[in-house]
């Protein structure tokens, strides 16, 4: 039973979704995110809930930080590594300022929060952590290239992980979900298809991850059309692609 959760970029999205979708009586959250406001409505939520809230102020960017921060933390049965920022190429090309920025959150933040982790879950040999990666991670799209390197990053290296500390007792799992509402994608100004709810989001990664799936990718259709994808030639894929409207820089 989960007791001690840990999930970043808690403050809105899919961060805010999933603790909500947890929060229940006996259960400690642990959130944390750069925005207190933010992060105190989410607390105020999941409190109604009946659980027990622990914020912290922080971006998973400073590693020392993120690793002081969780080595205070007694026990986790679960790490939700969530944090993320995206952007991209809309009115021409990505600048490096904007590429450092997406892979530093993006990967080395949750490198930051899953390595102080896992050193605690092999000390007692169980434990459960989700990387949040993205069906974009499937395949480099031109409209955000950094944002796909950063998340298909995350995911070859979750799953190159589980069966890494799968011998330390600690369940390790993959989610890569399309297009979901939240702030970050309420700035795009082009259709999104099969776009969900952060609610109905979370509801399919907790599940997926009581069923410790291994790669939790929805929805089905999108997943199919990239995976698919996947295996073509550049040179069939490449011109499509190259049509697919820009997203924001920052």
């Amino acid at each position: 039973m989960l007791t001690n959760i840990l999930i970043t970029g808690a403050g809105s999205g899919i961060g805010c979704a999933l603790a909500i979708a947890y929060a229940r009586s006996g259960v400690n959250l642990f959130l944390c995110g750069r925005d207190l406001q933010k992060l105190q409505a989410t607390k105020s939520l999941c409190e109604e809930l009946g659980a027990t809230v622990f914020l912290e102020v922080l971006d998973v960017a400073d590693e020392q930080a993120t690793k002081n921060w969780i080595e205070k933390i007694e026990d986790i049965d679960l790490v939700i590594a969530n944090a993320g920022v995206s952007a991209g190429t809309a009115g021409g090309t990505e600048s490096f300022a904007q590429v450092k920025k997406i892979f530093t959150t993006n990967l080395d933040g949750v490198l930051h929060v899953i390595h102080p982790a896992i050193e605690k879950m092999k000390q007692k040999e169980s434990g459960q952590i989700a990387l949040i990666s993205s069906l974009a991670g499937f395949r480099g799209l031109p409209s955000s290239p950094a944002y796909s390197a950063s998340k298909a990053a995350v995911r070859v290296y979750g799953e190159a992980l589980r069966g890494n500390l799968s011998r330390f007792g600690i369940k390790v799992n993959v989610v890569c979900p399309g297009y979901v509402k939240t702030p970050m994608t309420d700035v795009n100004d082009f259709y999104m298809p099969f776009l969900m709810s952060a609610e109905k989001c979370a509801q399919i990664i907790k599940c997926g991850l009581a069923r410790n799936k291994a790669r939790i990718a929805f929805p089905f259709l999108l997943y199919f059309v990239l995976w698919f994808v996947t295996l073509l030639s550049p040179t069939i894929t490449d011109p499509i692609f190259s049509r697919l409207p820009g997203k924001k820089s920052f």
